[in-house]
């Protein structure tokens, strides 16, 4: 199966294992190296999706991903702007001052959404498609022309006109004796 998906749904289907090793390990070590090879395996999984997707002809895939990514980002930065990390430094520049409690929202929907939007595009990547190929006959070769004949690498001798042959000749009496 892995075979008929191409580079790419292998590239994501390792990117995908290897993020989710590495999330166990994050989880385990809190160390920022493993943090951001995380990331780092996360990205290659999703681009390696959207490039599977492309290649499948899974449009309505495609447009469903964008619209998760685009919503995973601006819940993202409704999170940071509630911490007054995004932006503005002053933070009450678009209306009233929203208190950072209130920010949890954002955040869950900021991470619900992405990990929506990944699986989504990773299910469209290795899903196998509905199709049912059948088996093809084996080609007929072309049928083969005979090969022209070479001319011969003698000068033909010119051939005379052709003539009216004379009428036989008959044969004179041989002299008795």
């Amino acid at each position: 199966m892995i075979g008929r998906m191409g580079n790419s749904g292998t590239l994501a289907i390792g990117a995908a294992l290897a993020a989710l090793g590495l999330m166990v390990l994050t989880v385990f070590t809190l160390n920022e190296l493993v943090l951001a090879a995380l990331v780092a395996a996360v990205v290659v999984a999703y681009v390696a999706s959207i490039w599977c997707v492309f290649a499948r002809g899974r449009y309505f895939a495609v447009v469903l991903g964008a619209v998760g990514s685009s919503l995973a980002v601006a819940f993202s930065i409704a999170f940071l702007r509630m911490w007054g990390l995004a932006f503005n430094r002053d933070a009450s520049a678009l209306g009233q001052a929203v208190t950072s409690r209130d920010s949890d929202i954002y955040f869950y929907l900021a991470v619900i959404t992405g990990l929506l939007t990944l699986a989504l595009l990773f299910v469209s990547a290795v899903w196998p498609s509905r199709r049912v190929r059948l088996p093809q006959k084996p080609k007929r070769p072309a049928p083969r022309k005979p090969a022209a004949r070479r001319p011969a690498t003698k000068t033909p001798v010119p051939r005379k006109p052709a003539t009216k042959s004379p009428a036989p000749r008959k044969r004179a009496p041989s002299p008795t004796r």
